[in-house]
């Protein structure tokens, strides 16, 4: 996993040999490779890591960022047939609900007449 000067096991931070299990930064990973789809089961430096967690990273966001253009391309799909539905009923006679907004607003809570002072007092 580490690049080396030599030998492969030189520390850029510490500049010497790798102290492996001493060290704070020293890890042991399991998952998947993202570019091979190998598992991985293996301990290295962190620093080493950084290009594999981010070419993970960069996946999983793909793979959501196609996951909101698929759910969007459905919503709009929804909503042509929604349209095209109203369409239809409008052509056929089906006169559309007149709503209006309530006055008052739903979930108010009613004012008290007391005051804090009368709340207080008793």
């Amino acid at each position: 996993m580490g690049k080396s000067k030599d030998s492969g096991t030189f520390c850029p931070l510490i500049k010497k040999d790798c102290i492996k299990e001493k060290c704070a930064w020293f890890m042991r990973v399991r998952g998947t490779n993202p570019n091979t789809g190998e598992p991985i089961d293996e301990a290295a430096c962190a620093v080493a890591w950084m290009p594999y967690m981010a070419m993970d990273i960069t996946q999983k966001t793909n793979q959501a960022g196609a996951a909101v253009e698929s759910f969007r391309n459905e919503v709009v799909k929804a909503n042509q047939s929604n349209q095209q539905l109203y369409i239809k009923a409008l052509t056929h006679g089906v006169v559309p609900a007149r709503v209006a907004p309530l006055q008052q607003p739903i979930n108010m809570l009613e004012e008290s007449n007391q005051t804090e002072e009368e709340e207080t007092k008793e």
